[in-house]
């Protein structure tokens, strides 16, 4: 047996170890054939325009999350953050969704079903996480800190605060920064600034969460070459983490 018939053949034939690794190459390792060549003034121009909104941005994102919650300026705060992520993207030049892999090894698709699979998967290591950090009472209190926004006030707000950031933060850091920053090191150095980015806040556990998650989205952007899949898995990951980590906390404190 030879050809697409071979192929699928030997994929039915996968255990779920193997189905697991093999998803997690396509999904984070082997990118997809694509040309987005910039203009050296082009990725001049993208350089200063996110360099001016990085450093709007990260002083607001400090601002926002020392309010108290309950305090209606956080909701201000931070919806303004989400049109300074988004300005700076859209005006520091182009952005692409992006195109993934396919299971049947045909045309490149959109990295839907995808994000949405590594957006789980994402949310499950957090989950059992949470159970870890439950037991230790200094670093849940630093989870606690970040969650009292969405235990005062309207939790309807609070969701599309948290899906308007994520998708605003992941138009930046994973479309203009990471294009501005050039191909070799763009993964390690838009994770790293992601990361720095929260240390403002004086929260570490936040700097962990945002370092994990810049890696798993930096790692997308890099594979399909846009911002499509960051922002899925982004989106998915915060809107699930806004609804599991209270309960999972509190029943375990």
């Amino acid at each position: 047996m030879t050809g697409p018939a071979a192929a699928g053949h030997r994929r039915l034939r996968r255990g779920p170890v193997a189905e697991l690794r093999a998803f997690l190459h396509a999904a984070l390792v082997a990118p997809v054939t694509r040309d987005h060549a910039q203009t050296d003034a082009a990725f001049r121009r993208r350089r200063v325009v996110a360099a001016v909104a990085l450093l709007c941005g990260s002083a607001v994102l400090a601002w926002a999350l020392r309010i108290p919650p309950g305090d209606p300026a956080f909701s201000w705060a931070t919806f303004l953050l989400a049109g300074i992520w988004s300005a700076g993207a859209l005006a520091s030049g182009p952005l692409h969704l992006g195109r993934a892999h396919t299971r049947a090894g045909g045309p490149d698709a959109l990295p839907i079903v995808q994000s949405l699979a590594l957006g789980g998967l994402l949310v499950v290591v957090f989950a059992l996480g949470a159970v870890v950090v439950a037991q230790v009472p200094a670093l849940s209190a630093q989870v606690n800190a970040v969650l009292d926004h969405a235990r005062v006030g309207s939790l309807g707000l609070i969701a599309a605060i948290v899906a308007v950031n994520g998708i605003a933060e992941e138009l930046y850091f994973r479309g203009a920064l990471y294009a501005a920053i050039g191909r070799r090191y763009a993964v390690t150095i838009t994770t790293a600034v992601y990361a720095l980015t929260t240390a403002g806040t004086g929260n570490p556990m936040l700097v962990l969460a945002a370092a994990l998650l810049g890696l798993l989205t930096g790692l997308q952007r890099r594979v399909t070459g846009g911002v499509l899949g960051p922002i899925l898995t982004h989106v998915i990951w915060s809107s699930s983490m806004l609804f599991l980590l209270p309960p999972i906390l509190e029943t375990l404190a």
